[in-house]
């Protein structure tokens, strides 16, 4: 058993030495160094973001319709201050039960100084019962940091029929 192992060390060493290295058998050697190549560079176009595409494919869901509506009234708002910024807490009345998806979005066109907010709900599509007050009363809250109230001197929030604001004192 010594013998083989012997004869087996001895011809990997001879075949080391041959000119294995540059043959054609060898399979680091089946593609060629690498090589400069240029590149088509779109002007304006940031990599790290996906590209805008009209074609979809078959099983690609349609973008979701938003069926948000203004709460029916604004009952209160709050806003409160933190270490880092403020929290802005707003309480509303839904026109009936069972309004889900309670959301503070912000109104993109806004007056300088003045963050205002659209109190939005969605509604069950069957209908439902009207209930108390109390149990249509819905809350909704969104932060803020310090850099974003550097120039906000009244939030506003909106509901169907009316609007709450606080000014900065």
């Amino acid at each position: 058993m010594h013998k083989p192992l012997a004869l087996t060390l001895a011809c990997a060493l001879v075949l080391s030495a041959c000119g294995w290295r540059d043959s054609r058998l060898n399979p680091t050697n089946w593609f060629g160094s690498s090589e400069p190549a240029e590149v088509e560079v779109a002007e304006n176009v940031n990599p790290l973001l996906p590209q805008e595409s009209n074609a979809r494919g078959i099983f690609a869901k349609k973008p979701p319709k938003d069926k948000s509506v203004l709460i029916s009234q604004i009952a209160g708002l709050q806003i409160e201050r933190t270490a880092s910024g403020a929290i802005i807490h707003a309480t509303g009345i839904a026109e009936r039960q069972g309004a889900f998806k309670v959301e503070l979005r912000p109104v993109e066109d806004a007056e300088d100084g003045v963050l205002t907010y659209d109190f939005r709900v969605v509604y069950p599509e069957g209908p439902t019962l009207t209930g108390s007050e109390f149990s249509r009363t819905l809350h909704a809250a969104r932060t803020l940091s310090n850099q974003d109230l550097e120039e906000i001197r009244i939030v506003r929030v909106n509901g169907e029929t009316n609007a709450r604001e606080s000014r900065r004192r």
